[in-house]
C-alpha cells in the first residue's frame, strides 16, 4: 500500500563568518578608454553565479550595458582579496565591495563629465550606456564616446573600495550578541509517498520559499533553490556512508548514490524579496540556505504519511520498515 505525507521545514540561517571572524572583501573597477568595464575581484565563481551578479552590481551602479563590463576573478596576481566563497557571502561582501569601487570610479567620471557638458555634477544622468545633462536635453554623449575624450585628456578611471562585514563576538556569558550581520530565511513544503510494503520513501512535490533580500538575478536564484532541494533530498533519502571496522564500505558513486536528474521530484520556487538597505542593491545572499530544511520537511512528510519518526537519516526503506513494524 502506498500512503502520501504532506511535511513542512523552515529555517533561518546567518550570512558571513560571523562570531567576530575576519570576513571582508576588496574590489576594483576601471573603465577603458573605449568605454568598457573591468570588475576584479578575488571572489572565486563555483557555478553558483557570482561572476555574473558582481558584473550586474556593477552594471547597475555605473549605468551602463552588460556587454560593455567583464571580470577577472580569482586571479592572484591580479584580483584583490575576497576570502573564501563560503558562509553564502560573496553576493552580500564582494557584491559591496563591488559597488563602492564603481561609485568611487563614477563620481570621478561624473566630474569631468560635466566639465566637459558645463554644468552640474549632480545634474549628470548615466543611464543604459548613455551620459546626459538633465537641466540640458542637448548635451548626450554615449558613454564610450565620453570615456575616450576623457582618456584623449590624460585621465585614467580606476575604482578601488575595502568592504568589512566583520561583526562583533557573541558575550561568553550570555551567548547574547550580533553573531551576524544579517539573516535569511525559508520555508519549504514537500509531499512524499511511502510503499508500506518495501518501505521506499518517493519524494513527489516541494514547494520552496526563500528570502534573498533582493534578487539581483532571479534566475540565478531560482537555480539555487532547486540546487539546494535537490541536494538536500539526497542528504534525506539516498545518501549514506557506510564503515565497517574502519573501512568506507561506499567509497564510490557506484554504492555512494546521489541524486540525478531523474530523481528530482517537481520543484516549485517562491522568491521573498525582503531588502537588506546594508546589501548591494537590496541583497542579502543565498548559497546553503535552501538545503537546510529540506530534510526536515521530508521526515516530517514521513511522518504524516504513515506516523513513524525516522531520527537518522537517510530514510532507507530498512529504516522505513522497521519502524512500521513496532506500530503492529
Amino acid at each position: 500500500m502506498k500512503k502520501r505525507g504532506r511535511g513542512i521545514g523552515c529555517y533561518l540561517y546567518g550570512v558571513g563568518y560571523g562570531f567576530n571572524r575576519p570576513d571582508h572583501s576588496a574590489a576594483y573597477v576601471e573603465v577603458a578608454d573605449d568605454g568598457t568595464v573591468t570588475v576584479l575581484s578575488g571572489a572565486c565563481d563555483l557555478g553558483q553565479g557570482s561572476d555574473t551578479v558582481l558584473c550586474q552590481i556593477a552594471v547597475e551602479e555605473l549605468g551602463i550595458c552588460y556587454e560593455d563590463v567583464r571580470i577577472i576573478s580569482a586571479d592572484t596576481a591580479v584580483t584583490p582579496d575576497a576570502l573564501a566563497s563560503t558562509a553564502s557571502r560573496q553576493t552580500y561582501v564582494s557584491g559591496n565591495a563591488v559597488k563602492r569601487a564603481a561609485a568611487d570610479v563614477k563620481q570621478h567620471f561624473v566630474k569631468l563629465a560635466a566639465e566637459i557638458f558645463a554644468c552640474e555634477p549632480a545634474d549628470i544622468v548615466i543611464k543604459v550606456g548613455v551620459v546626459s545633462c538633465k537641466t540640458d536635453e542637448s548635451k548626450v554623449l554615449k558613454f564610450s564616446e565620453l570615456a575616450r575624450q576623457m582618456h584623449q585628456r590624460g585621465k585614467q578611471f580606476i575604482g578601488f573600495a575595502f568592504y568589512d562585514n566583520t561583526t562583533a563576538d557573541v558575550d561568553p556569558v550570555t551567548n547574547q550578541g550580533n553573531a551576524y550581520s544579517h539573516y535569511i530565511y525559508g520555508t519549504q513544503v514537500a509531499d512524499v509517498e511511502v510503499d508500506t510494503e518495501t518501505g521506499e520513501v518517493t519524494v513527489l512535490r516541494i514547494g520552496a520559499a526563500h528570502d534573498c533580500g533582493k534578487a539581483i538575478n532571479p534566475k540565478n536564484v531560482e537555480q539555487q533553490i532547486e540546487g539546494g532541494v535537490v541536494q538536500g533530498m539526497g542528504y534525506a533519502v539516498m545518501e549514506e556512508i557506510i564503515l565497517k571496522e574502519g573501512k568506507t564500505l561506499t567509497p564510490s558513486f557506484t554504492k555512494y548514490l546521489i541524486p540525478t536528474s531523474q530523481d528530482a521530484p517537481e520543484i516549485v520556487t517562491y522568491i521573498v524579496e525582503e531588502p537588506d538597505p546594508r546589501g548591494p542593491f537590496g541583497a542579502k545572499g543565498l548559497g546553503e540556505g535552501p538545503i537546510i530544511p529540506t530534510a526536515p520537511a521530508i521526515v516530517n512528510a514521513v511522518y504524516d504519511a504513515v506516523g513513524i519518526r525516522i531520527t537518522s537519516l537517510p530514510i532507507t526503506p530498512e529504516k522505513v520498515l522497521y519502524e512500521l513494524t513496532k506500530l503492529k
